[in-house]
């Protein structure tokens, strides 16, 4: 705004200066001179007349007055604006105007981005996506999947309109599709008491939860109330558990009155609290919820970010029996919650002794899109203990070993098996810059099951990568 004075009479020699304001004063004068000749003309006419058209001319002139002041202001209002955005905005008239970027900038540019890797470097990354941004931003997600499938339902085997057959419910529900989106999704409804349980009982010491949420209609209408709760409790049925712990996120969207954290023991209240953790814009969008068990302790992420890690959330020496979803406070008219992707695993402690120790380690956890080589973001936390092991063990190499399902063509899936090992060897070189020649990679497709290719589960089970020592 210092310049401001020094441009002034620059504006004002456009103003002043411009053919357009020429050109419009040429316009003025020739209707100028046509209305001095009709003014003439009326001279030579009767007196009746004469007044009468002397009155039409004058008449004439000022309209031709108007016109052209008119035009001349729109016209010069339009050029002030433009001369106005070439000082105080400069390049907003389209022309580039920025200078070139030096080697430096760019340097700055690079260290202030949080992904750490240039969109070029992205472009020119392995078939995994391994330099993307959503795959950086997930590079310290510590989530690590069970290794032993216990629970999964992706409600492929299930009918549009039902509820799902590996689940109960004392309220409503049922399967629907959402626009283009391949899978099928459990719409909720809100209710106090209102539980989604699946079916499976007597849960281990330490576990992992993981599933899927579209939230749509949220907005500045949405209750502060408006919470879905993950519960971890001493039973399966719709009693209240007398011994339990649980997570409540929000959807409320006009104000974030926090993340709710709660347990009972032995039917008495010991911790009650709400958790500061502004999520209102992670949660309009689709997301991924993670929770780890592990004995007493309780953990949980919405996508990468760790919102809860309690240490003894849960009670000592009590057999937690099953898991129960609730949705509550929101506007069934307007806000819908959907489920998907339900996975629960036995373990998820630490893959690290695994390898070092017995040296190689199987996973079900590192997830790609369907048909693809593209890693999910949310597997990135088993591949960086990956690379922390290589990081310690310096001399250690490993084989990486992608296995498929059975659905398809056998050929495809040896390629495509091939392409995801490729993908996790490529993520650890781009991401935690362990060397390439430490690090190979193997496709088995299909021809290696470990599970039944009749059943989701079974499927679920065969779509593995493994790590084996050299």
């Amino acid at each position: 705004m210092k310049a401001w004075p020094t441009k002034l009479p620059m504006l004002s020699a456009l103003f002043f200066n411009t053919k357009l304001f020429r050109k419009a004063m040429n316009t003025f004068n020739r209707i100028f001179k046509i209305a001095t000749v009709l003014v003439f003309c009326i001279g030579f006419a009767q007196n009746t007349e004469a007044q009468f058209l002397k009155k039409l001319g004058k008449k004439a002139e000022k309209a031709a007055e108007r016109a052209v002041e008119r035009r001349v202001e729109k016209e010069t209002t339009k050029k002030t604006e433009a001369a106005m955005d070439s000082i105080l905005e400069p390049g907003k008239d389209g022309k580039n105007t920025k200078k070139p970027t030096t080697k430096a900038e760019k340097k700055s540019e690079s260290d202030e981005n949080s992904t750490g890797v240039s969109q070029k470097e992205n472009g020119n990354s392995s078939a995994s996506g391994a330099g993307s941004e959503s795959i950086q931003i997930y590079r310290k997600f510590d989530f690590v999947p069970g290794d032993e499938l216990l629970f999964y339902d992706d409600l492929s085997n299930d009918f549009i309109g039902d509820f799902p057959s590996k689940w109960n419910t004392n309220g409503s529900g049922e399967l629907t599709k959402i626009n283009e989106d391949t899978n099928k999704w459990l719409k909720i409804v809100p209710g106090y008491n209102t539980n989604y349980i699946p079916d499976l009982t007597d849960l281990p010491e330490e576990f992992t939860l993981e599933f899927d949420v579209i939230a749509d209609g949220l907005n500045n209408k949405t209750s502060s109330q408006a919470y879905l709760k993950i519960l971890v409790g001493d039973n399966n049925n719709f009693n209240k558990p007398k011994n339990m712990g649980m997570v409540e996120y929000p959807l409320c969207q006009f104000i974030d009155p926090g993340t709710i954290v709660e347990n009972n023991v032995n039917g008495t209240r010991e911790i009650r609290n709400a958790i500061k953790v502004d999520i209102r814009q992670v949660v309009l969008k689709k997301h991924h919820i993670s929770v780890a068990v592990n004995k007493q302790r309780f953990r949980m992420w919405i996508n990468e970010l760790k919102l809860v890690d309690i240490p003894r959330l849960l009670p000592a020496n009590v057999a937690m029996k099953g898991i129960k979803l609730q949705l509550r406070g929101t506007d069934i008219n307007r806000e819908n919650i959907y489920l998907s992707n339900f996975k629960i695993a036995k373990g998820g402690s630490d893959l690290r002794r695994t390898l070092i120790s017995e040296g190689r380690v199987s996973t079900n956890g590192i997830l790609f899109n369907s048909g693809s080589a593209t890693i999910l973001p949310q597997s990135m936390g088993i591949i960086r203990q990956i690379s922390q092991v290589l990081l310690q063990e310096t001399t250690m190499n490993l084989n990486i070993v992608g296995h498929t399902d059975s659905d398809g063509d056998e050929k495809a899936n040896k390629t495509l098996s091939q392409r995801r090992a490729e993908a996790v060897r490529s993520a650890l070189i781009d991401i935690y810059n362990i060397p390439s020649a430490r690090l190979s990679a193997e496709g088995k497709g299909e021809s290696e099951p470990v599970g039944d290719n009749s059943t989701a589960e079974g499927k679920s089970k065969n779509r593995r990568v493994e790590f084996v020592k050299q």
